[in-house]
Parts: structure tokens; C-alpha cells; sequence
């Protein structure tokens, strides 16, 4: 009986530690991209602000497309404290490149580590996802995703509120002409973007060891070149109908946020009349806060439980919220709203990621959490180009509200139908 209790403890501190280690990471990879996106906004002005930020986006997504299969491999083939370790280190020397960019006026630079960074964060996913299964094992799976959902977004929230008040702080009374001299006045919060980083991989190194590598395995990278083992990997996913059906579920709320997040400002900009975007940055905050109370619901029960009844609970949830949006005229009804749209989400993802987790292989389960990643920036650029196209043939941010819910119900209307068949007893 001691011998137990010492191990449940042991394995809270090790999951307390991966807490911490998943919060700062998400920490570091949106402070550098606030910093950016703040300088982009003071300097530049409509489609040139537009067409940087939309870039900055790319930056972010395109390493979950390009390295999904290197990053599966990895977190297939080596330890996954040992990859966490490698890619918190390889972040102290990207956030301290970033820091003197940011010294030197280099805003190109800066820019183009954002790639970098991004790419540092590709390879870790998988480790973090698949580490889930090892250390809270099959029985708490959905609380576990439930804590590490819920303290991404709380990450993302503090990120967002820190770093956009530490810029503004360091521009206040300061005159500047073009970014690099922006940049330079900012430069201090690059240490704090370091400071994280050496943190993180303090807390990654305390990290519970697994028996989670497979020794012997050789990367094919004629293969990968070709798409040869691209073209594997995403038959791997297709071939088990609950892990292909999650991962299309995932994909569509994703795909369907960033849609909402890109067309809600402009439309809430005319609706409330609000130029001010502490009101908008608010309002979108609630699906955050949202979607942490949803996780935690959804992450509750009994051991070896997943309530994939949540699923289409979530789905029908997150449609009717859309289908309001439109109708909704003041500030309180927007926030209520959209922290509705969040909770729902949270039922909605929960589940669908805990199933993926349970029903993959052990000696896929990188290479499976890769193509999760993969689909969904696949799905989420999608969504992005569809929303640009749109928005450049001038159809109205009210059309495209309501465009969003009828897209949404037949979406989830087919991806509930199979998720019912999937149902955990």
C-alpha cells in the first residue's frame, strides 16, 4: 500500500511538472508572436497589416504541415522526456537569437524566427501528447487531457494580457519611425522570453522517465522526400475509423474557430460601434475561459471512462451558439455568447482527443498525435484562405457570420453520427 502511494505521488509531481512545462512553452511561443503582431499593428496600416499578419500565421502553422512526419518518427523513436528536454534547450538558444534581434533592430530576423520557433514547437507536440498517455496511463486519460487543455488556453490568456502590456509599457513615452527602432525599444521583454525558456527546461529535466523509445529504427528520408511515408502515415490514421473520425472532428472546430476569431472582430467593430481592442481582445478571451470550464467537465468521471456522449452534446452546443451570434447587439450578450461557444467546444475536444490517445499503438502514437497536428493546420489554413477569398470578393462580416453556423451544422451533424458508434461503456 506505501509502495503505491508513493508511486501516485511521484506520478503527481511528475504531471505537475508537465503542467508547467506545457504552460511556459505555450508562454514563449505566443509571447514572440504578440511582440510581432503589436509591432506589425503600430507600423503598418490595412492590407500591408493584413498580409504580415496573415504570414505571421503561416509561420506558426507551416512546421506542424512540413514536419509531421520527422516530428512522429522522433516521438516514436527516442524517449519523450528526453525530446522535451532537447526541444526546451533548442528554445533557450532560439529566445536568446530572438532577444538580440530584438537589441539590433533586426525586425526581419525576429520575423523570420518565428519559423524557428514554431518548428521547435512541432517537434514537441507529439512528445507532449503521447507523454500524456504514458504518465496518467489509460484510466485518466480524460482528465488528464483535461487539465493539459485547460492550462494551454490559461497559458495563451496570461500570454496575451502580459505581453501586450509589458510592449505598451516599454513604448510609453518613446517616439519610434519604423519597426526596427520599435523593436529596440522592446528589447528587455526578450530576456523574459529567455528567463521562460531556461525554466522550462529546468521543470522538463524533473520529468518521469518512460519506457516510450524504440530503439533501432532509422528515419527513410528518401522516403519522406517523395511522400512515401506521408502517404503511410495518413493511411495509418484513415484505416481506424475512431482515430479518423476524432481527428476530422478536431479539425472542423479548429477550421470553424479560426473562421469566428478572424471574422468577429470587424463584425463586433460595427455591431457595438467599439474601436477599442481591449473590448474586442475581451470578448474573444471568453471562448478561452470557456473552454477551460468545458475541459474540466469533460476531463471528469469515472476512471477508464470517456464521455463521448459529450461529443455530440458539444457539437449541437457549439451550432446553436453560432446560429445567435448574428442576432446579438450589445457587449454582455457577445461575451456570454462566445464563453457558451468555448464551453461547448471544450465537451466537444476533450473526448475526441482522449479517444485518439487510447485507441492508437503504443508505437504509433507519435506518428498518429503528428497527423492529428497535421490535418488540423491542414484544416485550419483551409479555413483562413476560405475566410481571405471572402473577404476579398467583399462579402460583408454579417454574411459570413451567418454563413459560419450552417457550414458548422452539417459538419457536425455527420462527424456526431459517427462519433455515436464510437461510444466508450
Amino acid at each position: 500500500m506505501k509502495k503505491s502511494n508513493l508511486l501516485e505521488t511521484a506520478g503527481l509531481r511528475g504531471f505537475i511538472s508537465f503542467l508547467a512545462v506545457a504552460f511556459i512553452n505555450a508562454m514563449v511561443d505566443l509571447g514572440h508572436k504578440i511582440l510581432i503582431q503589436n509591432t506589425i499593428f503600430k507600423i503598418y496600416d490595412d492590407a500591408a497589416q493584413v498580409g504580415l499578419t496573415a504570414i505571421v500565421n503561416a509561420l506558426i502553422l507551416l512546421p506542424f504541415i512540413l514536419l509531421f512526419t520527422p516530428a512522429g518518427y522522433l516521438s516514436d523513436r527516442f524517449a519523450k522526456p528526453h525530446l522535451m528536454r532537447a526541444t526546451a534547450f533548442a528554445a533557450i538558444l532560439i529566445t536568446l537569437l530572438i532577444t538580440l534581434a530584438y537589441y539590433q533592430g533586426w525586425f526581419l530576423f525576429a520575423f523570420a524566427l518565428t519559423l524557428l520557433l514554431a518548428a521547435q514547437s512541432a517537434l514537441y507536440s507529439p512528445a507532449k501528447y503521447g507523454y500524456i498517455r504514458e504518465l496518467a496511463g489509460n484510466e485518466r486519460l480524460a482528465p488528464a487531457n483535461g487539465f493539459i487543455q485547460a492550462t494551454t488556453i490559461v497559458a495563451i490568456l496570461t500570454g496575451i494580457f502580459l505581453f501586450t502590456i509589458l510592449f505598451e509599457t516599454r513604448l510609453s513615452g518613446h517616439s519610434y519611425r519604423n519597426e526596427a527602432e520599435l523593436i529596440q525599444h522592446i528589447a528587455p521583454i526578450g530576456w523574459l522570453l529567455v528567463v521562460f525558456s531556461v525554466i522550462e527546461f529546468v521543470l522538463a529535466c524533473r520529468l518521469p522517465m518512460t519506457a516510450s523509445a524504440l530503439p533501432g529504427q532509422r528515419f527513410d528520408w528518401q522516403g519522406y522526400r517523395r511522400g512515401h511515408i506521408l502517404r503511410e502515415n495518413l493511411l495509418r490514421l484513415y484505416r481506424n475509423p475512431i482515430i479518423w473520425y476524432a481527428i476530422l472532428g478536431l479539425s472542423m472546430f479548429w477550421g470553424i474557430s479560426q473562421t469566428f476569431l478572424a471574422t468577429f472582430p470587424a463584425f463586433a467593430k460595427i455591431v457595438l460601434a467599439e474601436n477599442n481592442t481591449i473590448i474586442i481582445q475581451g470578448l474573444l478571451a471568453c471562448s478561452g475561459i470557456g473552454i477551460i470550464i468545458g475541459s474540466l467537465v469533460a476531463g471528469t468521471g469515472r476512471k477508464g471512462h470517456i464521455k463521448t456522449s459529450l461529443i455530440p452534446a458539444g457539437a449541437v452546443g457549439m451550432c446553436l451558439v453560432l446560429f445567435i451570434v448574428p442576432f446579438l447587439a450589445s457587449t454582455p450578450a457577445f461575451a456570454l455568447a462566445i464563453l457558451s461557444f468555448g464551453f461547448f467546444g471544450g465537451l466537444f475536444i476533450i473526448p475526441l482527443n482522449a479517444l485518439i490517445q487510447l485507441h492508437a499503438p503504443a508505437s504509433q502514437l507519435g506518428t498518429i498525435l503528428a497527423g492529428n497536428n497535421w490535418i488540423q493546420n491542414i484544416v485550419m489554413i483551409s479555413f483562413l484562405m476560405l475566410t481571405l477569398l471572402a473577404a476579398l470578393v467583399a462579402v460583408s462580416s454579417q454574411l459570413m457570420m451567418q454563413a459560419i453556423p450552417l457550414i458548422t451544422i452539417v459538419l457536425a451533424a455527420l462527424l456526431a453520427r459517427n462519433a455515436l458508434k464510437t461510444k466508450q461503456t
